[in-house]
C-alpha cells in the first residue's frame, strides 16, 4: 500500500497496532485457559498439605480413613503426587512425539480427573494414594509441556510475557484454592468437596485444548505443512509464512527431528550444555529455599499476632501475584538474564535480612517486622525472576531435537529436590535453627546469581531457530 499523506500514514499505524493488539490478545485466549486449569488443579491438591507440614485438610483425612497420629503415613499421603509428576516429566516427550501438544494435553486430563475423584471418594489409604499418584502423573506430563508449548507457539516478542502466565496463573490459583479451603477450617468432611472440584480444571483444560492451536513446529516436524502455515498466519501474521518454515526446515535438515532422538543424546555437545544448565538452575531454585519459606511463613506471619493461616496465605499469596505481574511486564523489555540474576540477589538479601532480624538482639516488634519484610521481599523478589524465568529460557535455549527431554530432566530435577526440601526443612530448623537454614538459603541465592551471570545467555527478541543455530555454532552469547 503506498502511503501519501500523513492521515494515511496514521491510519495505516493505527490499524497495524490493532492488528498487533488482536493477535496478542487472541494469544491470551489460546494459552490462558490451559494453563489457568492446569495450574489451578495443581495449586488445588497441593492445597491438602505440604511436605512434612500438615494443614487441616490432610489432618481430616487421615482421621477418617484411619491413620491419624501415624507421621509417616500422613506425609506419604502429601507427598505421593511428587513421586508420580516424576514419572510424568520422564515420559511427557515421547507422548508429545507421538500426539502433539493439544491431544496430549487432553490425554493427560485422564489421570487428573480420574485421580481427583477416587481421591474424593477414598474409604481407604490405599484409594487416596491411588488418586494423588494419579493427579501427580498428570502434573508431571503437564508441567513439561506448558513451557515447551507456549515457547513454541508464541510470537517471539511476545513470548517471555506469555510465558510468564504460568506464575501469574498460580498465584491465581492460590488465591482461589485458599477461598476454597475456607469451610475445611469447620467441616471435617470438606475435603472431599474440595477434591471434587479439584476434577473439575481437567475438564475445563481438555475442552479449552480443543480450541487452541497445534504447534507448528510440532506440525511442520510431522510433514503437516498446509497446518502449520494456518497456525503461523492467524498468530504470527501473514508475513512471517515463508520465514518461519524455511527456518524451521533448516533446523530440522542440519539436526534432525526430534520424533526419533533418544536421551543418550543428552550426553553430546550441545545438548549436554543445556541439560546441565536446566538441571542447575532447578538444584538452585529449589535449595535456594522457596518451599521452605512458603512452609515456614505461616509460622513468620503468627509471631506478629496473624494467627489465621488463610490470612497470613492470602499476604503471601498477593505478594506473589503482584511480583508475577511485574515479570509480566518486564521479562521482554529487561530480558531474562537480568530478572533471573536481580531476582536471586533479592532473594539473597531478603534471606540475610530475616538472618539478622533472628540473630541478633534487637527491638522484638522490629524483629518481627524486618522477618515479615524478608518474607514478603522473598517471595517478591522469587515471583519476578526466579520462578518464571526458569520454566521458560530451558525450552528456549534447547534445541528442536531435545527440547521434549531436556525438559523432562530438568523437572524431574525439579521434582526431586522439591521432594527433599519439604522431606528435611523441619529437621534441618530444629537441628540448627532458622538462621542457619535461611543464611543457607541466602547463600545457595548469591551461588544461582553468579551461576546465572555465567552460563544464562540472553534470549530475548530472538527466535528459537536462532538460538538453536547460535547454540551449534558456540556463538550463544
Amino acid at each position: 500500500m503506498k502511503i501519501t499523506s500523513y492521515r494515511q500514514m496514521r491510519s495505516w499505524r493505527n490499524s497495524r497496532l490493532i492488528w498487533d493488539g488482536y493477535r496478542l490478545f487472541l494469544m491470551y485466549q489460546l494459552l490462558l485457559w490451559p494453563i489457568f486449569s492446569l495450574v489451578i488443579t495443581l495449586v488445588l491438591i497441593i492445597s491438602l498439605g505440604s511436605c512434612r507440614v500438615m494443614n487441616g485438610p490432610i489432618v481430616s483425612i487421615a482421621r477418617e480413613l484411619g491413620f491419624e497420629g501415624n507421621s509417616i503415613l500422613e506425609g506419604l499421603v502429601v507427598s505421593i503426587f511428587i513421586a508420580g509428576a516424576f514419572i510424568g516429566s520422564i515420559v511427557s516427550g515421547p507422548l508429545v512425539d507421538k500426539f502433539g501438544y493439544r491431544r496430549t494435553f487432553q490425554i493427560v486430563t485422564i489421570p487428573l480427573i480420574l485421580g481427583a475423584l477416587v481421591s474424593a471418594q477414598a474409604h481407604s489409604l490405599d484409594e487416596i494414594l491411588c488418586g494423588r499418584f494419579l493427579v501427580g502423573l498428570g502434573i508431571g506430563v503437564n508441567t513439561v509441556l506448558v513451557p515447551i508449548y507456549i515457547s513454541e507457539v508464541a510470537p517471539t516478542k511476545y513470548r517471555g510475557s506469555l510465558g510468564t502466565l504460568c506464575q501469574i496463573g498460580t498465584c491465581l490459583g492460590i488465591i482461589f484454592s485458599l477461598l476454597l479451603g475456607i469451610p475445611a477450617e469447620d467441616d471435617p468432611h470438606w475435603w472431599r468437596t474440595m477434591l471434587y472440584v479439584a476434577s473439575m480444571p481437567g475438564f475445563l483444560l481438555a475442552l479449552g485444548m480443543q480450541f487452541a492451536v497445534e504447534s507448528p513446529r510440532w506440525l511442520c516436524k510431522v510433514g503437516q505443512l498446509d497446518d502449520a502455515k494456518v497456525v503461523i498466519r492467524n498468530i504470527w501474521g501473514g508475513s512471517e509464512i515463508e520465514k518461519a518454515v524455511e527456518d524451521f526446515q533448516s533446523v530440522m535438515k542440519n539436526n534432525g527431528s526430534n520424533l526419533n532422538s533418544r536421551w543418550l543424546e543428552l550426553l553430546d555437545k550441545p545438548h549436554s550444555r543445556v541439560a546441565f544448565i536446566g538441571g542447575t538452575l532447578f538444584v538452585l531454585q529449589q535449595f535456594a529455599g522457596i518451599n521452605g519459606v512458603l512452609y515456614f511463613s505461616s509460622i513468620t506471619f503468627q509471631n506478629v499476632g496473624i494467627t489465621s493461616g488463610a490470612q497470613a496465605s492470602l499476604y503471601v499469596g498477593v505478594t506473589n501475584f503482584a511480583g508475577a505481574l511485574c515479570a509480566s511486564y518486564l521479562i521482554d523489555k529487561q530480558g531474562r538474564k537480568k530478572l533471573l540474576i536481580g531476582s536471586y540477589l533479592g532473594m539473597a538479601v531478603s534471606m540475610f535480612l530475616i538472618v539478622y532480624s533472628v540473630g541478633f538482639p534487637l527491638d522484638e516488634d522490629l524483629s518481627q517486622s524486618l522477618s515479615i519484610l524478608g518474607t514478603l521481599m522473598y517471595i517478591f523478589s522469587f515471583a519476578i525472576g526466579a520462578g518464571p524465568v526458569t520454566g521458560l529460557i530451558i525450552p528456549e535455549l534447547s534445541s528442536n531435537r531435545t527440547r521434549g527431554k531436556i525438559m523432562g530432566f530438568s523437572f524431574s530435577v525439579h521434582w526431586v529436590c522439591n521432594f527433599l526440601v519439604g522431606l528435611f526443612f523441619l529437621d534441618l530448623v530444629e537441628k540448627f535453627g532458622v538462621g542457619t537454614v535461611y543464611a543457607g538459603f541466602g547463600s545457595v541465592s548469591l551461588l544461582a546469581a553468579a551461576f546465572s551471570y555465567r552460563f544464562i545467555v540472553e534470549t530475548k527478541g530472538r527466535s528459537l531457530e536462532e538460538i538453536e543455530m547460535s547454540l551449534n555454532s558456540r556463538d550463544l552469547s
